[in-house]
């Protein structure tokens, strides 16, 4: 088993009701991020780099850690429901609530943002997810077939990847930002993030 690197150990807030008390990212090397503490009737957080715990919601490579059973949740309408609302506050804490599931194989996209002010007069911003189908679309030539987003932490690399569209027969679309086949692309300075493309192989 790959080691867990244990993000966030200082002083962590309660959790409320179905809020995500901790995130696994299995992308490169595993490594926690706790965002909340359960209460003591509910047991610690599960750490477990599993997902078949009774706790964990999977999408893509990160698993999202419940204090609550996940069986307990209802399951999510295509583009309708609105699986979890994440919210970053002033102090980069983030606070993100599951609502529903959604379906096996579906993946989950922000169909909104809307910002807010905090008690301290700084800004923050909700973000709402919904669930959708894999895409099933055939790539076309020289159309990338996945897109990377590397941000650089403190001592962890948090990546996203959103799939576009799928490789014809007897190709492969890459799954690391370091595989051949994968061109990077724009770099933002003020976010440290930079953005990769990979194509068909």
């Amino acid at each position: 088993m790959k080691s867990i690197r244990i993000m966030n150990e200082t002083t962590l807030p309660d959790c409320t009701t179905y809020s995500v008390c901790s995130k696994i990212d299995t992308y490169d090397k595993p490594w926690v991020e706790k965002q909340c503490r359960c209460p003591e009737h509910a047991g610690e957080c599960s750490s477990s780099i599993l997902s078949n715990d009774g706790h964990t919601i999977t999408d893509k490579t990160r698993h999202y850690k419940l204090c609550e059973p996940v069986r307990k949740l209802p399951k999510c309408r295509y583009f309708r429901d609105i699986t979890w609302t994440l919210v970053t506050k002033g102090d980069n804490l983030t606070q993100q609530i599951v609502h529903c599931v959604c379906p096996k194989d579906a993946v989950a996209y922000m169909i909104k943002r809307q910002a807010y002010t905090t008690d301290d007069n700084e800004v923050g911003f909700k973000y709402s997810f919904a669930c959708s189908p894999q895409s099933r679309v055939l790539c076309q030539r020289k159309e990338p077939c996945r897109l990377f987003t590397v941000k650089r932490r403190t001592s962890v690399t948090e990546v996203n990847t959103s799939t576009l569209c799928q490789c014809p027969r007897g190709f492969q679309c890459p799954s690391h930002h370091t595989d051949p086949g994968v061109i990077s692309g724009k770099f933002y300075p003020e976010n440290m993030l930079r953005t990769f493309s990979g194509y068909c192989v």
